[in-house]
C-alpha cells in the first residue's frame, strides 16, 4: 500500500508506543486473534494471524544507520525489491504505520506516517530447513529442490562490478576487524587458541589471494542473498529463501560457493554437516563448476570466524539480549573453522 501524497512522514513518537501498538490486534486491518513479538539484533517482527511485519529498529551500527524514518523506509523498500528475486509470493508491500488524528496508531489508516513495515505472507515454522534438520525429515527431494532454485539464481544473478583488489581487500579487512573482537579478553575464551587460528586463516588468505582474484576476473562474483542460512529457506509451495542481506549491497557481492560455504557451515552448525554437503554438491552440479577445495575452505573458516565474531559482539551491547548463549556459541564456530581449514588440504 503506498501513502497518500498528503502525508507527512514524522519521527517523534516512542519506540515503545509503537512497540505497544502493533502487539495489539486491533491495529492491523485483518484483526488476527493475537499477535506474537519476534526480536532480532535489528528488526522486531509482528507474527499476526497468517501476515508478518517487520519493524526495522531505530539503530546505527558502522556497516548501517537506521537511526531516521526516511532511512528506515528506503531500507524497507530495499528488502521488498531483492527479496522479491528468490520469494516473490511472500513479500507483498511496504506499509506505513499511521497516526490518526483521534490519536490512534494503525497499519495503513489515516494521518501521519510514524514508522514504514515491510508487509509478508506468514511462513509455516515446521517447514523450514533448520525446523526440517532438528526433525530429521529432510529428503533428497528437499535437497534437489533447494539446489534447483539456487543454481538458477546464481546463474540469472546480476554480475559484480567489484574489482579484484577490492574483493580480496574485503576479506582482509573484515578478517582485522574479527582479529580485533575475537582477541579482546572480555570473553570466555582459550585466548591462545583462537590466535593461532586467526594466524592460520590470515595466511591461507594470503595463499588464496591468486585463487579469489581469479573468481572476480572470471565474473563469479553476483549480486546474491548475503545470507543464507538454513532459517531463511522454506519447503512451502513454491519454495521460498528469504530474509537476504538488503542494507549493504557490498556484503551480498559473493561468490556462489561463499554463500554455499555459509550454508554448509550453518547446517554442520545444527548437526548436520552431510545435509550442508549434499546441498552444496546438487548446486555445484547446476552451475556446473566447483571452487578448489582450499577456497572452499577458505570461505567456510572466514564465515565461521565472522559468524564467531558476531556472538561475541553481541555482549559489546550495553544490555545483551540471551547474554548466556553467545560465548558458548563463538566457542562453537571456532570449532567449525578449525574443522574447515582441516578440509584445506
Amino acid at each position: 500500500m503506498q501513502p497518500e501524497t498528503n502525508r507527512q512522514t514524522i519521527d517523534h513518537h516512542s519506540l515503545a508506543e509503537k512497540l505497544a501498538r502493533l502487539g495489539e490486534p486491533s491495529a492491523y486491518r485483518h484483526a488476527p486473534a493475537r499477535v506474537d513479538i519476534v526480536e532480532t539484533h535489528m528488526s522486531y517482527v509482528f507474527l499476526a494471524g497468517d501476515r508478518a511485519y517487520k519493524m526495522k529498529k531505530p539503530v546505527r551500527f558502522a556497516f548501517l544507520d537506521f537511526s531516521t524514518i526516511d532511512a528506515r523506509e528506503a531500507d524497507c523498500r530495499e528488502e521488498l525489491r531483492l527479496n522479491r528475486r528468490l520469494a516473490p509470493q511472500i513479500y507483498l508491500a511496504v506499509v506505513p504505520l499511521t497516526l490518526a488524528p483521534s490519536g490512534d496508531m494503525s497499519i495503513g489508516g489515516e494521518g501521519e506516517i510514524v514508522e514504514w513495515l515491510v508487509e509478508m505472507r506468514r511462513l509455516p515454522a515446521e517447514r523450514m530447513l533448520d525446523r526440517l534438520i532438528a526433525d530429521g525429515s529432510l529428503t533428497a527431494k528437499n535437497i534437489e529442490a533447494l539446489a534447483e532454485r539456487l543454481g538458477e539464481f546464481y546463474a540469472a544473478a546480476a554480475r559484480s562490478a567489484m574489482s579484484a583488489h577490492d574483493y580480496v581487500a574485503r576479506f582482509f579487512r573484515e578478517h582485522t576487524e574479527t582479529c580485533r573482537i575475537v582477541t579482546m579478553r572480555d570473553f570466555a575464551l582459550d585466548h591462545d587458541r583462537p590466535r593461532a587460528l586467526l594466524d592460520r586463516v590470515e595466511r591461507l588468505l594470503v595463499a588464496q589471494t591468486p585463487a579469489l582474484e581469479a573468481r572476480v576476473r572470471e565474473r563469479r562474483i553476483v549480486d546474491g542473498h548475503g545470507d543464507l542460512r538454513p532459517e531463511h529457506i522454506c519447503f512451502c509451495a513454491p519454495l521460498a529463501i528469504f530474509d537476504c542481506l538488503e542494507f549493504n549491497a557490498q556484503l551480498r557481492q559473493v561468490d556462489p560457493f561463499d554463500e554455499l560455504a555459509f550454508l554448509d557451515l550453518e547446517c554442520d552448525c545444527l548437526g548436520a554437516p552431510l545435509a550442508g554437503a549434499a546441498i552444496v554438491a546438487a548446486t555445484a552440479e547446476r552451475l556446473g563448476e566447483a571452487p578448489p577445495r582450499p577456497l572452499f575452505a577458505l570461505y567456510g573458516a572466514c564465515r565461521a570466524l565472522l559468524r564467531a565474531r558476531l556472538a561475541l559482539a553481541h555482549l559489546l551491547d550495553p544490555a545483551p539480549r540471551r547474554k548466556d548463549e553467545w560465548a558458548p556459541l563463538a566457542r562453537r564456530y571456532l570449532a567449525l573453522a578449525e574443522a574447515r581449514l582441516a578440509d584445506a588440504g
